[in-house]
């Protein structure tokens, strides 16, 4: 049996090929891995400046949102169903009228806002693929935060992006109303 202390030996004994149903994913709760069409993907260790950058964003955005009773913010962990894939978002943004009673589990939703923050080890075709699963499953912005460059890739749909530099100001658009931050504040 899987389950959120299973370690990537162990889990290439139990699935020698990597692949399971989504079904046996959600069962298992494994941490470390999101689930993309049929195969788990290990998700690479944090850095030092993932970290970093990950507080200073949830901090930013998650008092605007509190104060604003506008839903919640969910931390790296919190898995959330995109069609054939199960991701886990370093935050994730999901309004108040789309929150589910269900707290054991994870969204069977796609979240309205989906933050992902680029390791060092992450392959940059990878990282557009994943912004886009987001938008196709309903997301409705998706920021990736480029820590190296001081960069964010805003995402709207597959053909509406922006890159903001670290001089620019980043806001939440329609989806966050009203909120809004200097890109640099997310590197401090």
């Amino acid at each position: 049996m899987l389950n959120s202390q299973t370690s990537p030996e162990s889990v290439q004994e139990i699935l020698p090929h990597g692949t399971m149903t989504m079904e046996e994913f959600l069962e298992n709760d494994l941490e470390g891995y999101e689930y993309v069409k049929g195969e788990l993907v290990p998700m690479a260790a944090a850095a030092i400046v993932h970290g970093e950058v990950s507080s200073n964003v949830h901090l930013l955005l998650g008092l605007y949102v509190r104060e604003n009773k506008l839903g919640r913010l969910y931390i790296a962990e919190t898995t959330f169903q995109l069609r054939d894939r199960v991701v886990k978002p370093d935050v994730a943004f999901v309004s108040t009228g789309r929150l589910s009673e269900e707290k054991l589990k994870g969204f069977s939703v796609a979240p309205d806002l989906a933050i992902e923050i680029v390791s060092p080890t992450d392959k940059h075709y990878d990282v557009t693929e994943k912004a886009l699963a987001y938008l196709k499953a309903g997301t409705r912005l998706v920021w990736v935060i480029e820590p190296v460059m001081k960069t964010v890739m805003v995402y709207r749909s597959e053909t509406d992006s922006t890159l903001l530099n670290y001089e620019d100001t980043l806001t939440g658009e329609d989806v966050i109303e009203g909120f809004s931050c200097p890109v640099a504040e997310l590197f401090e």
